[in-house]
């Protein structure tokens, strides 16, 4: 029930359709703000692999140097992490426009795995900065390990 005259509900409508519509476009806005690119790996069981998350910043904006940096992890079933959380010392790569985590781990399971992961950083310009939060999926996928060559055991049995 309204308390507006009946002229006015279309105008409260169409108003509301605007501020909808840039409150949309605002929350898309934050997107040019920064990208967050990860890589996939690809191991067989039993080995170590490594995958990266990089935050690339974007339209004047850079990665606050002196606020705290984190990538926190978590691993599923088959997967083993080095570290469940990373830190600023732990970037492999930082400038004033990107930061890059890499992420090694240890499968020793057969699948496509996901790691889970959350990433927390701060972004600045001139005037303001902005805490973000990212949550994310880094993708593995585990192949059977690899067989062991015959050459190499008849090789073997000959030295012996």
């Amino acid at each position: 029930m309204s308390f507006l005259p009946s002229t006015h509900r279309p105008v409260t409508a169409a108003l509301l359709a605007v501020t909808i519509l840039f409150a949309a476009r605002g929350a898309r806005g934050e997107e040019t703000l920064y990208e967050i690119r990860k890589s996939d790996a690809k191991v067989a069981v039993g080995a170590k692999g490594t995958t990266s998350v990089t935050i690339a910043t974007k339209n004047g904006w850079h990665v606050n140097a002196e606020a705290p940096i984190t990538l926190s992890l978590t691993a599923p079933t088959g997967i083993t992490l080095s570290k469940a959380k990373l830190v600023r010392a732990d970037l492999a790569a930082s400038t004033k426009e990107s930061a890059r985590f890499d992420v090694a781990f240890e499968a020793a399971e057969a699948g496509v795995k996901i790691i889970s992961a959350e990433a927390r950083f701060v972004i600045c310009q001139e005037t303001a900065c902005k805490p973000v939060k990212e949550t994310l999926a880094l993708n593995i996928e585990v192949g059977a390990a690899a067989p062991v060559p015959k050459v190499k055991a008849k090789a073997k049995a000959k030295k012996a």
